[in-house]
């Protein structure tokens, strides 16, 4: 692959004595980077969630979105060959101080409605998610094994969107009196800025790949470390690669619905208050979807080839049905004729359907895109190679977030944003069954990212990498 470093075991199979709540397995550090998702990108989901950032006028949070998933849509794709140079805490740290800046941004909108502040502060952490998300994604699916991939990839989601839940009950708990209020107050934004402080400082304890363990004692990398001429090369041979554009649709479809989600049924359908206790819902709802899909993905059947196959199969039938309702509910609104605001508590059975979409849409979005992660993990089992799939799913997702919040502020007609959406999702997943049948392999080995075992040291010499690895100080150099 062109990298240069001291060569570890990653092949060798051994049966390691060690539990798996050890520092340095992939429980704790899935778990770790949970925690930092959760106070980060998930406290940031429960703020868009609000619709329009929390704001009535919905522009500000449009324009400063656009220019979010634009600066994220490049630094998602180069953030794979960051990580693989600097290692995972200069990239996560540096990717989630971005956030902060975000949500004070929204502090200052609420009493200067300058939009200016907060459109510089999405540029900026389209920059930071860029790099946090490329190292998600290669710690996700690079430090299980194989045939836990789902397992961890339903567990980190679940943490993740804990955030957006709880970060849903913090504008519910603090506008619960203020019916007629439409943009949340100052409270709510500091509140955002505590949580996503802490996770800038949790993500100082994530290891590195080359010090982290599986569960069957074969190391997540063989590689201490990365040049940039060497990522430059590999970043642009993602371009060229037959899998990625078999999964580009997939991405560009999996961010695409944020803004009609957000802003055009919780955002308009639903009181300041409600929308809050909606986010609760729809984050919640997350975690269920992930589980169940990962559940799937991982134990359904032996062949792994099949559980992918049955994974979208399930996905496609739930994405059918639920834009489906979709279709039926957006058929009584528009922005011509906007529905009256539901309150949870005083509309009665009118509130119910349109909750019911809503919690139903986020247990769509947590399906979708936990198979799409099962499917790039499956694809290779190396941190390098992965960071940079991961980087690419994550920048193709970006433009396509980008290009959406720009089609809501041009007020796109909502049944025509509705139909996009479902067209969207609708083409990825024959393409993802054809890559799924080309690329996936029942013997749970990929092409990319395995090492001739002939070049390796014996057992006994990783069982004692082991041993060293877990006594090690956390506070090593990453690179």
């Amino acid at each position: 692959m062109g990298f240069e470093g001291d060569e570890e075991a990653a092949a060798i199979q051994i049966s390691p004595k060690y539990s798996l709540f050890r520092y340095n397995s992939p429980l704790v550090q899935v778990s770790l980077i949970g925690l930092v998702c959760f106070c980060c990108p998930g406290m940031f989901n429960a703020l868009s969630g609000m619709g329009g950032g929390g704001q009535l006028d919905p522009t500000a949070a449009n324009n400063a979105n656009t220019a979010l998933y634009t600066t994220f849509s490049v630094f998602g794709i180069l953030g794979g060959g960051v990580y693989n140079i600097f290692g995972p805490r200069v990239t996560l740290a540096a990717g989630c101080s971005t956030y902060v800046l975000y949500a004070g941004s929204f502090l200052y909108y609420n009493h200067h409605h300058d939009q200016t502040f907060a459109v510089v502060a999405g540029a900026v952490l389209g920059i930071g998610a860029g790099l946090l998300w490329a190292g998600q994604g290669a710690i996700m699916t690079s430090y299980p094994t194989a045939t836990r991939k789902g397992t961890y990839i339903s567990l980190f989601w679940s943490i993740f969107n804990m955030g957006g839940v709880v970060g849903g009950l913090i504008p519910f708990i603090m506008s619960y009196h203020r019916t007629e209020a439409e943009s949340v107050n100052d409270k709510t934004y500091i509140a955002f800025m505590c949580f996503m402080s802490a996770g800038a400082a949790l993500s100082l304890a994530i290891l590195p790949p080359s010090r982290v363990i599986r569960d069957d004692g074969t190391r997540c990398t063989n590689i201490k470390y990365s040049k940039v001429s060497t990522e430059a090369i590999e970043i642009l041979k993602l371009f060229r690669n037959w899998k990625m554009r078999l999964l580009f649709p997939a991405a560009w479809a999996s961010n695409f619905f944020y803004s009609y989600q957000f802003n055009n049924v919780n955002g308009l359908m639903f009181n300041l208050r409600t929308r809050g206790l909606n986010n609760v819902f729809y984050w919640g709802a997350q975690m269920l979807g992930s589980v169940g899909i990962g559940y799937v993905m991982d134990f359904s059947f032996q062949s792994r080839r099949t559980r992918g196959l049955v994974g979208i199969g399930i996905v496609a039938l739930f994405g059918t049905a639920i834009w489906g309702g979709g279709l039926a509910s957006q058929l009584n609104y528009s922005h011509d004729d906007p529905p009256k605001r539901l309150d949870f508590k005083t509309s009665g059975n009118d509130f119910a359907g349109p909750f019911v979409l809503y919690f139903s849409y986020g247990l769509l979005d947590a399906m979708f895109q936990s198979m799409v992660y099962w499917v790039i993990g499956a694809l290779a089992d190396d941190s390098e190679t992965l960071s940079r799939y991961t980087g690419f799913y994550k920048g193709v997702q970006s433009a396509g977030a980008a290009v959406a919040w720009q089609v809501d502020t041009h007020k796109v007609s909502l049944l025509s944003q509705l139909i996009i959406n479902w067209s969207l999702t609708t083409v990825s997943y024959p393409l993802l069954v054809v890559l799924v049948m080309l690329a996936v392999k029942d013997d749970d080995k990929s092409k990319e990212g395995t090492t001739n075992g002939s070049d390796l040291p014996s057992a006994p010499t990783i069982a004692g990498n082991i041993a060293k690895d877990y006594n090690e100080p956390v506070n090593s150099t990453s690179t």
